[in-house]
């Protein structure tokens, strides 16, 4: 399909300067450009590539200040990077959805199918499950017994939904990713550990993405908890009985233990570990590789650090540590004088 920037500008309320003629039918990076292309521009670091970019149409921030001549025609937005975003949920919703089930797929006769499905061959929809409008389940993707699947949902490839759990509406879920596996529970005896049952389930709520290999498991009792709009990396393990509050957000390889809180609006960077029990206030930034053993302030308190600590005392450190190898050559340099000198007397 083709728009012009006109037709652009009117969907995400933004600003031709330019030619509003100018048409485009795909998308690249501003320093992939080509022609019939639209690129954004929201990182300063980019700003050179706007003056030679190939693309046809580039959404630039209001505030914007040329330097130079630009070949492109332009479109101001406030927020570029949210311009575009709208612009690819748009074109990714016109691509047609797949609809109907395969017949290679097994589907229990007690199954509930709503309507609109996609059922790819070789998944598996368990007795007593529930799949609601809409959804698209890829090929061997296994939706276990008394599973609940919402409406619009999409689950990649490989995806198992283990017994019991619960999943909301506008859920994406990629692939190899496992949902309700045994938390990690055994009690020590004198000839290694019993198994604690795992008798909870997973509840993931409404418009909750989770990336390629993550794994969340089912709780103890009650329910591990997934809240409304989190968005989940790929190869992150959110333990037994955790509970993620809405809107957070976690890059890839992030770790909770057992039986933690964390707060909504939170962000974690990659790599960062969680201790169990433990609850992080809403709005608290966590760095990359950062370690959380403990409560949080809350405040949008930032940490970094492994255990986690103010920045700037984290930065004092850091500084102090690539000071280290010449304190220790004043160390012993001290040492040595300080022997001269007992000799001495």
């Amino acid at each position: 399909m083709e728009f012009t920037a006109k037709q652009i500008a009117e969907l995400i309320g933004g600003r031709v300067e330019g030619n509003e003629n100018t048409a485009v039918n795909t998308f690249a990076k501003i320093e992939e450009g080509k022609k019939g292309a639209i690129s954004f521009l929201s990182n300063p670091k980019y700003t050179h590539y706007l003056y030679s970019t190939e693309s046809s149409i580039v959404l630039v921030n209001d505030d914007l200040e040329l330097e130079q001549e630009v070949k492109a025609t332009l479109i101001r937005v406030k927020n570029a990077y949210e311009a575009v975003a709208k612009l690819l949920q748009l074109y990714e919703s016109m691509k047609p959805r797949k609809t109907g089930i395969d017949p290679l797929a097994s589907v229990a006769a007690s199954a509930k199918v709503g309507s609109n499905v996609y059922i790819g061959p070789f998944a598996v929809i368990g007795e007593g499950a529930t799949v609601g409008d809409g959804t698209q389940i890829y090929p061997h993707t296994v939706i276990g017994d008394g599973v609940k699947v919402g409406c619009n949902c999409m689950l990649f490839a490989n995806v198992t939904i283990y017994q019991g759990c619960q999943l909301g509406n506008n859920i994406t879920i990629h692939a190899g990713s496992v949902i309700g596996a045994d938390g990690f529970g055994f009690a020590p005896n004198t000839e290694g550990y019993d198994k604690i049952p795992q008798i909870g389930i997973v509840i993931i709520e409404d418009n909750v993405e989770i990336g390629a290999n993550t794994c969340v498991d089912r709780s103890t009792m009650g329910a591990t908890i997934i809240r409304k709009g989190v968005k989940l990396d790929n190869l992150i393990q959110v333990a037994h009985n955790c509970e993620i509050g809405e809107n957070t957000v976690m890059s890839a390889q992030v770790g909770l233990a057992g039986s933690t809180k964390i707060g909504a609006w939170c962000m974690v960077g990659g790599q960062a570990g969680f201790a169990g029990h433990i609850h992080v206030a809403d709005r608290t930034n966590v760095g990359a590789q950062c370690g959380v053993i403990s409560n949080t302030k809350g405040n949008g308190e930032a940490l970094l650090g492994s255990p986690a600590m103010d920045p700037r005392t984290y930065f004092k450190g850091m500084a102090m540590l690539r000071r280290l190898p010449d304190m220790q050559k004043e160390l012993m340099a001290l040492r040595k004088e300080l022997e001269e000198l007992k000799k001495t007397k």
